[in-house]
Parts: C-alpha cells; sequence; structure tokens
C-alpha cells in the first residue's frame, strides 16, 4: 500500500564552521550538536545585500513567534574585501539589529559545504540534524512558518523536539549620540539633520556637528505619524529639504517617504503603504497607495522627489504637486547597464546629488558612480559591473570604488563620493575624466555635505560627523583591484542545462490564473559567453549553449515564481512571489557540469 503522503527528502546537515567564530551568543561557541531538539534556519547572508536586509525583517516575525522552538543562524558569507573584517560584520550585526546567533564565515566554508550559490539562501534543519528544505531570495518566511509549524508537531510527536530558550545574547548599548548615522542634510538654520539609522531617530546637530538639539521619532522601531516624540521610524537614511519647511525623509525599512515639518515637529506619510513592492504591484498612481521597495535616498531634481529604490534596482520619483509616485529609470533587473530609463539596469542605488543639469547616482552593489540627464537617459561614470571593485585611482575607465554609498555635488562640478567600503572619500571630475582619493581612514562614510570650504562627512561606522578641509590636492594610496571570492563553477563548453528548482510550498501550488506563473531571464558577461539560451522565458528550465572559446565568465539568472493557496472553496486564496537573481561566475573546462541547478525553493532532486 502507497503512503499518500511523500516522505520529506533529508540530507544530513554540515558542521558549521567560520573562522571568525560566533556573534551575539555571549563569546560561546556552538556546534549543530548543541542545536540538536531545535529546528535550526540558516540564513547565508552578506551586509551589503538588501535582499538579505529584507530577509532579516521578514524573519523577526518568524523569530518572535518560535522562539521556543526555532533557532535562526545568519552565516555571514562575504561578497566584498570589506565584509571579511571581523570588526564589520560586528558592525553590522548591530547596524541592522540582528536579533540571533551570527557565524563569521569569511572564507566561505560553511557556505561551499551547502553549495549556496546567491544571497540570500535559507535552509532548514530539522531537530535531527537534517536538511529538509533551501529557500533562495526573498518571499518565502510564508513557506519556512508552515514547514516549521509541520516539524514541531512531527517532533513533538517523536519526543525529538527540545524547547526552551535560544543561545542569542545580545550585546550591551553603547551611550554615543549617534549610532550608525546614514545621511546628513544641513538646514537653513545652518544645523544638522542626520538620519540615526540604527536607533530609528532624526536627530538635529548644532552646526558644531556634536551638540544635540532634539530628537525626531520615538527610538523603537514602528510605522507611526504624529509629533516628533511620538512619531516611529524604521532604520531611516536619505534626507532632502522638499521646502523652507520640511524634510522629506527616506524611511527605508518601513518602505514609505515620510515628511518632517521643522516648526512643528510634526511626522506625516507623503508615500507608501508600509508593505514592500513585489513583482506585479503597481508602479505608478497615488503616493500613498503603492507600495515602495528600501528607499535609501532622497533628491530633488527637475521638480520632483527622485528615490533610490534600492529594494528593486530602480530610481523612482514623488510629485509633490500631483501627489504621485512612479518609475523613472530600472527595470528591477540587477546590473550595470546604460541607455534610456526605461532599459537601464542598476544595482541598489544608495546616493543621490543633484545639480542643475544631472542626478549623480551612487550605485553600490556595481561599485559604480552613474548619472541620469535631464531626458532620463542613464550614463556610467565609473564602474564596470557587479564583480570588479577595488581602490584605484586615474582615468575613470580604470579607476575602482569599492560598495559606494553617497555622492555629493562639489562647487567646481566634481563630485565626492562616499566610497564606503574603502574608507574612503573619493572625487571624479567629469572634465578630466579623472578620479582622485580625497581622504582616507574614515570609517564607513555613508554621506558627506558641503558647510563652506569644507566636507562634513558621515562616518557611518564612526558614529560621527568628521568635518574635513576640502583639500587642493588629493591624496596618493597605493592602488588595489578585487574581484568577488566566490569561486567559479566548472562548467562544460558546449551545452548547459539550467535548472532552476522551484517546489511550492505545502497547501500551495502555482498560480496560473492569468497565464504562466514562473518567469527565468538570462544573460551572461562578457555577452559573448552565450551563443544561444539568452533572454526571457516562462520555462525554469533551459538549454544554454556556452562558447568554447571564452575562458570564463558569469551567468546571470532572475527567476521569479508565483504561488497560491490549494483551496478551491477560497474565492481569493492568499499568493505569494518567490524571486531570486543570481550570478554565477563560470569557468570552461573539459570535464565539466553539463547541469546548473539553482535552488529558488526546495531541494534538488538529482543532488548526490
Amino acid at each position: 500500500m502507497t503512503d499518500p503522503t511523500p516522505r520529506r527528502v533529508r540530507v544530513r546537515a554540515p558542521e558549521l564552521v567560520g573562522k571568525g567564530g560566533w556573534l551575539n551568543t555571549g563569546d560561546k561557541q556552538y556546534t549543530l550538536a548543541d542545536l540538536r531538539g531545535r529546528v535550526v534556519l540558516l540564513d547565508f547572508w552578506t551586509f551589503c545585500c538588501i535582499n538579505c536586509l529584507h530577509v532579516l525583517d521578514e524573519l523577526r516575525e518568524l523569530e518572535e513567534k518560535h522562539a521556543d522552538t526555532v533557532v535562526v543562524i545568519g552565516v555571514h558569507s562575504p561578497k566584498f574585501v570589506h565584509e571579511a573584517e571581523h570588526a564589520a560584520v560586528v558592525d553590522a550585526v548591530e547596524r541592522y539589529g540582528v536579533a540571533h546567533p551570527v557565524l563569521d564565515d569569511p572564507e566561505l566554508a560553511t557556505w561551499k559545504q551547502y553549495a549556496v550559490r546567491a544571497w540570500p539562501t535559507l535552509v532548514v534543519i530539522d531537530p535531527e540534524g537534517y536538511v529538509v528544505a533551501q529557500h533562495a531570495g526573498e518571499g518565502h518566511v510564508h513557506a519556512i512558518e508552515r514547514l516549521v509549524t509541520e516539524l514541531e508537531a512531527e517532533h513533538e510527536a517523536k519526543g525529538t523536539l527540545r524547547r526552551g530558550d535560544g543561545p542569542y545574547v545580545a550585546p550591551e548599548p553603547q551611550p554615543t549620540a549617534l549610532r550608525f548615522p546614514g545621511k546628513a542634510l544641513v538646514l537653513p538654520s545652518g544645523n544638522f539633520l542626520v538620519s540615526d539609522t540604527t536607533r530609528h531617530q532624526l536627530v538635529e546637530l548644532e552646526p558644531d556637528g556634536e551638540s544635540v538639539v532634539r530628537r525626531i521619532g520615538s527610538g523603537a522601531r514602528g510605522f507611526t505619524d504624529g509629533p516628533a516624540e511620538t512619531a516611529a521610524f524604521s532604520e531611516p537614511q536619505g534626507l532632502a529639504l522638499l521646502d523652507e519647511g520640511a524634510v522629506v525623509v527616506a524611511d527605508t525599512v518601513n518602505h514609505a517617504l515620510r515628511r518632517f515639518d521643522l516648526a512643528t515637529g510634526e511626522v506625516t506619510t507623503l508615500a507608501g503603504t508600509g508593505r514592500q513592492w513585489w513583482q506585479g504591484s503597481p508602479t505608478s498612481g497615488p503616493a500613498r497607495e503603492i507600495d515602495l521597495s528600501s528607499p535609501w535616498d532622497v533628491a530633488l531634481f527637475g521638480g520632483r522627489v527622485w528615490i533610490a529604490m534600492a529594494g528593486v534596482h530602480q530610481l523612482w520619483a514623488y510629485d509633490p504637486v500631483e501627489r504621485t509616485v512612479a518609475v523613472t529609470a530600472g527595470t528591477t533587473n540587477e546590473g550595470l547597464v546604460d541607455g534610456p530609463g526605461a532599459e537601464a539596469w542598476f544595482a541598489q542605488p544608495s546616493g543621490l546629488a543633484a545639480t542643475a543639469d544631472r542626478l549623480w547616482v551612487a550605485d553600490s552593489e556595481t561599485s559604480a558612480l552613474r548619472w541620469v540627464e535631464a531626458d532620463g537617459s542613464v550614463h556610467t561614470a565609473v564602474g564596470t559591473g557587479l564583480f570588479d571593485f577595488g581602490h584605484r585611482d586615474g582615468a575613470a575607465e580604470q579607476a575602482l570604488f569599492q560598495h559606494p554609498l553617497g555622492v555629493t555635488a562639489l562647487p567646481d562640478g566634481s563630485v565626492a563620493i562616499s566610497d564606503t567600503y574603502n574608507h574612503a572619500l573619493r572625487r571624479f571630475d567629469p572634465a578630466t575624466g579623472e578620479v582622485t582619493t580625497l581622504a582616507t581612514d574614515l570609517r564607513e562614510p555613508s554621506d558627506a555635505v558641503l558647510v563652506g570650504d569644507d566636507i562634513v562627512v558621515v562616518e557611518s561606522a564612526g558614529h560621527r560627523l568628521t568635518r574635513l578641509r576640502l583639500p587642493e590636492e588629493a591624496v596618493k594610496v597605493a592602488s588595489v583591484a578585487h574581484r568577488t571570492q566566490r569561486a567559479a563553477t566548472e562548467v562544460a563548453p558546449g551545452r548547459l542545462e539550467l535548472d532552476v528548482i522551484f517546489q511550492a510550498p505545502a497547501g500551495q501550488k502555482l498560480d496560473e490564473r492569468y497565464g504562466p506563473s514562473t518567469r527565468l531571464l538570462v544573460s551572461a558577461t562578457p555577452p559573448e559567453l552565450l551563443l544561444s539560451g539568452e533572454g526571457a522565458g516562462t520555462d525554469l528550465t533551459r538549454v544554454l549553449e556556452l562558447d568554447p572559446g571564452i575562458a570564463e565568465g558569469v551567468l546571470h539568472v532572475s527567476a521569479m515564481a508565483a504561488s497560491c493557496d490549494d483551496d478551491g472553496e477560497n474565492e481569493f486564496p492568499a499568493c505569494h512571489v518567490h524571486q531570486q537573481d543570481w550570478g554565477v561566475p563560470v569557468r570552461l573546462a573539459e570535464g565539466g557540469a553539463d547541469r546548473l541547478p539553482l535552488v529558488l525553493a526546495g531541494l534538488d532532486a538529482q543532488t548526490p
């Protein structure tokens, strides 16, 4: 007799290894054996990655609801060189309010053991130490919550579930005036307004940059309008003067734009619903009715408030007269592509600066400086793509940044770049096409503002504003170039089967009421790597043809699947979008793999 309930595939979980050790555990080191009896959820993340930050936020409710049965462990797996520094990981864990243990894995040892290919990736381990599910990208927490509930019941019945407090130990709070500030603005009064991001507040400082005038926001994470004392933000970032009496705030984790009245202290909402934008959601309309996605910075350009929409790799704009929002540039695909706004690709745009005829953009994940013309066309000044970064001055064509988060227009027509992961302030001069270094030894600078002949830098990881005299001569630094340290996957030249694995969560099915429920987009760097197989389609499996004459490159894969509750009685079933972008470095070699599996949700049945 056949069991009508299929048995869950289980694979023994590899050990957790990380040279940087454990954080948020009170200095205790853990093994998987120490966690036996609990459902363990591994979150492979890196702190540069906006999708990883989205998942951190998604996990908060799950962690709270299943606190006595589930242990979430962040496995920090760096992309950039700076992210492999232990002190930077310590800072990031506090900066983003990570309230679970984190394993610092600078050499990607555990990443490799679990065959992870993308940030973020979530892996579920059952109370007996077996991997039972893997999910790449965002939007999976509803499915994981359902699986957790099943595992709790199953292992409670077997006697293998152990309830109790988890291993998380909160770090001691630090008594600094600012804590990981994000952006700054000079007010008409001459005071500074700073987004005190980790404390969920805005702080007004006197011109000395240190003395606190007032705090705006209760300091508790939330989404509440009202007076300065009771209003609530969630990790606010960008600031821009809307007019002489009001500031617009990019309230990043609330996916909203807020308005702060300088005279009354009142906080109101200009745009956003508090919900995160997903594929298929409206991209224009009344501002309070449209979902946004991690707005990181704002700038007034051409009469509209332009928004660096880091969460979906686009630029949007808010019209303060019509009170509408709309996409202005970007396709939601992550990468570096110039051209008309509707065709351009960005990668976590995080800093904006407007001049009379240009909007400058710090495009963080491509370590690039871009700009938008008044006609909406997008151009690149410095940067080549997702995988090249470093600290190199000289001609723009070969200069390198490392994950810049801010850009500032200077009086002479040049721009200063807050080169965050290089701990430096850089300068690009459009007149000469040269990149120079203005200052070094800054701790994760994320923004800068001009004050007379000085430039005031937001040292985010230094928890302060730092005033510098703009130097006439550039600082000389040793040039260094890096590529992402992920190992390339060896694949055979010629035919390669790309297989994106998606298994709808239990109780759900693919949503095909309005047409295909899946989407696959494939491209390559260099483009010549792909002889065939590029472009968009609806099948999650595709045969690619790789040019044997090209030794190595990167396959860019973007996949999406929509699933809904499988309940014929419900006219309006709950639906969810699962999506992820992969950049897979590949090396062509005889005898290499002829199949490339990428897990969107589920487990690869062909895994040996």
